[in-house]
C-alpha cells in the first residue's frame, strides 16, 4: 500500500518543491488547503515491520558519496538569535538514489524514487523537514544548560529523526561549547528512523556538515575552505578521519538505529548508553524528542508506547528524563492529534505541559512530558 501527499507548505523550504522523496506525514499545507486523504499513514497493525538494527557509524561514513550539496536553514529563536542548520539538498539525495537504483538496488531506494510518499512497511518518509522540528529547535534553545551537566551524562534520543533538526541544533551548540572550553562531559546522541537509507543519506550527512561548518568557522578543526560558497562539500578521507577524531576526543557519541518503534528498539538503545558515562558517575539526564511522529492512531500508539518505555526505564534507574513532542494539533484524514497524545500520556501517569503553540497556518504545539 502506498500513499502520495502534496509537498505544499509542509516542507519548511517552499522553494524545494521538486519531484523528490517526501516525508510520510499527511497534512494540509500552511495555507490550510485540503490534504490528500489516505486510509493509513503508518504500517498497518499486525503487518511485519523492519526489525530494529544498530548501524555502525564507521561503515556509514565509508559509504558517504564523494560530494554532497547542501543548503542552510535559518531558524530565528525567541531570543532574536538566528541559528543556521545545514541540510543536504533533496535533489542531491534523489540523484544518489537514482544512481543506486541503476546499480540494481531496491527496497527503500526503489520506494524513494516513486511518486508516493509512503510505501507501507517499506518506506516511511524522512527525507523531508517538518515545521514541528523547527518548533522543537526553538524550545531546546531555552534548555541549552542541559549540555552543561556535571553530575549526569547528557543523552539525546530523537525518534523518527529524518533530517534531525532538533538534535542537529543541540549538536552544534555542543560543538561550540566544546571548542571554546575544556569540556570533558560526554554527550550521547541517539538517532532513530524507520529507514536506514534516511539515516545514511540525510541524517549522518547533516551532522557531518554541521561539524565541518563549525570547525571551519573556528579555524582549528578543518580548513576554512572545506565548504564551497556554492553549497557543496567534498568529503575527503581527511574530513572523515577528522570527524571521527573530534567525536572521540570530545566524547560525543553518535548512534543510529533503524527499524520500527518497539521494546526491542528500547533494549538496543539501552545497551549502547550503558557504556557512555562521566567517569565516576552512573547517572544520565535525557531528552527524548519526537517531531511529527503521531500523525495516525497506529503511529501515535506505537510512539507513545516506545517513548514511555524509555521514560520508565530511566525512572527505574533514578535518572532524570523528559519527552518533548512537536506536532500539529490535528492530522486531517488520518486521525492523529496532539490532544490524543496528551490524553494517552496522562493516562500513563505523566505530567504534561504545553510549552509552545503556533497559531499561524496549520496549528501546532510542543508539549513536555515527565514521569513523577
Amino acid at each position: 500500500m502506498s500513499f502520495s501527499f502534496s509537498f505544499g507548505g509542509d516542507d519548511i523550504d517552499e522553494d524545494e518543491q521538486v519531484a523528490t522523496t517526501a516525508g510520510a506525514h499527511p497534512t494540509g499545507d500552511a495555507a490550510g488547503t485540503a490534504p490528500v486523504p489516505s486510509p493509513s499513514a503508518f504500517p498497518v497493525a499486525g503487518k511485519p515491520q523492519l526489525p530494529p538494527t544498530h548501524l555502525d557509524l564507521k561503515s556509514m561514513l565509508g559509504r558517504l558519496p564523494s560530494t554532497i550539496s547542501y543548503s542552510l536553514l535559518d531558524v530565528v529563536l525567541d531570543s532574536g538569535e538566528t541559528i543556521q542548520l545545514p541540510r543536504r539538498e533533496l535533489w542531491d539525495v534523489r540523484v544518489q538514489l537514482m544512481a543506486e537504483a541503476e546499480d540494481g538496488d531496491s527496497g527503500e531506494t526503489e520506494a524513494g524514487l516513486g511518486s508516493h510518499d509512503v510505501k507501507t512497511g517499506v518506506y516511511e518518509g524522512g527525507f523531508k523537514s517538518w515545521e514541528s522540528s523547527v518548533d522543537l529547535v526553538k524550545v531546546l534553545a531555552q534548555s541549552k544548560s542541559f549540555l552543561d551537566s556535571v553530575d549526569a551524562t547528557p543523552c539525546v534520543v530523537e525518534l523518527g529523526c529524518g533530517t534531525a533538526l532538533p538534535s542537529l541544533a543541540l549538536f552544534q551548540w555542543a560543538i561550540e561549547k566544546k571548542l571554546n572550553a575544556d569540556d570533558g562531559t560526554p554527550l550521547s546522541i541517539i538517532l532513530a528512523d524507520y529507514n536506514s537509507a534516511v539515516l545514511e543519506l540525510v541524517t549522518l550527512p547533516n551532522f557531518l556538515l554541521a561539524w565541518v561548518r563549525q570547525g571551519a568557522s573556528d579555524g582549528s578543526v578543518v580548513p576554512v575552505d572545506a565548504m564551497s560558497s556554492e553549497g557543496e562539500l567534498e568529503i575527503t578521507q581527511d574530513i572523515v578521519k577528522g570527524f571521527e577524531q573530534f567525536l572521540a576526543e570530545r566524547k560525543i557519541t553518535l548512534d543510529f538505529f533503524s527499524g520500527a518503534w518497539s521494546s526491542e528498539l528500547v533494549g538496543l538503545m539501552s545497551k549502547r548508553t550503558e557504556t557512555i558515562a562521566i567517569p565516576g558517575c552512573t547517572k544520565k539526564t535525557s531528552i527524548i524528542i519526537g517531531a511529527e511522529t503521531i500523525y495516525s492512531p497506529f503511529a501515535l500508539q506505537s510512539f507513545t508506547d516506545t517513548t514511555f518505555a524509555l521514560l520508565e526505564q530511566e525512572k527505574a534507574f533514578q535518572n532524570t528524563a523528559e519527552l518533548l513532542v512537536g506536532a500539529k494539533k490535528l492530522y486531517f484524514g488520518v486521525g492523529g492529534s496532539l490532544d490524543d497524545f496528551v490524553s494517552k500520556a496522562r493516562e500513563k501517569g505523566a505530567k504534561v505541559e504545553q510549552v509552545r503553540e503556533e497559531t499561524e497556518g496549520v496549528r501546532r504545539g510542543v508539549v513536555r512530558c515527565a514521569l513523577p
